[in-house]
């Protein structure tokens, strides 16, 4: 068994949701970045602990929020001493619109965990790309590069769409067993 944390900011709530998911498919921790865009020094222990970490953001203006920037920003003193080298890293993200350049934010995702030597997982899983498909389906955003969600603009925390929690719990399992693979 690995261990996984879900280090992620959710400025309304509907990433928290996203993140719940994936943290449930992994059998992860949650790390919360503050609204200030900070951890605590026990985060950051359980951080360099971690067998698999897995970076959540909403989508925010085409990228990562600024939370989750600062927090990234902050990883630098890890990574010059190469701290992360060859953990397991997932990501996801969660905003309004089907698109709305989430895949700026995967990338961005993407290349944080490389910069720090990380091994990066896909989604894995084909898109429900049907004409029959609809929001209940997973991974029906087309995801390919780690775990795209939405949220409606006027939905609470309960409109994260049904098909995106059931693609988070996938995710969060296929980080989980490929860290626990990589382990062994």
């Amino acid at each position: 068994m690995s261990k996984v944390l879900v280090v992620y900011h959710s400025g309304y709530g509907h990433t928290k949701v996203v993140a719940e998911h994936v943290a449930k498919g992994a059998q992860a921790e949650l790390v919360a970045i503050s609204a200030e865009g900070d951890i605590t020094d026990a985060d950051w222990a359980a951080l360099d602990a971690a067998d698999a970490i897995i970076f959540g953001t909403p989508t925010y203006m085409g990228n990562v929020s600024w939370q989750f920037k600062k927090f990234a920003d902050a990883t630098s003193k890890i990574w010059f001493t190469r701290g992360w080298q060859d953990k397991v890293f997932g990501g996801f993200t969660n905003s309004a619109s089907p698109s709305g350049d989430k895949q700026v934010t995967l990338i961005t995702l993407q290349t944080l965990a490389s910069q720090h030597g990380g091994i990066w997982v896909s989604l894995g899983m084909p898109p429900s790309n049907t004409l029959e498909a609809t929001a209940e389906d997973p991974n029906n955003l087309g995801g390919s590069v780690g775990l795209l969600a939405r949220s409606p603009a006027n939905a609470g925390v309960d409109g994260v769409q049904k098909g995106d929690l059931i693609t988070a719990e996938h995710y969060g399992k296929r980080v989980a067993d490929i860290a626990a693979r990589l382990k062994a």
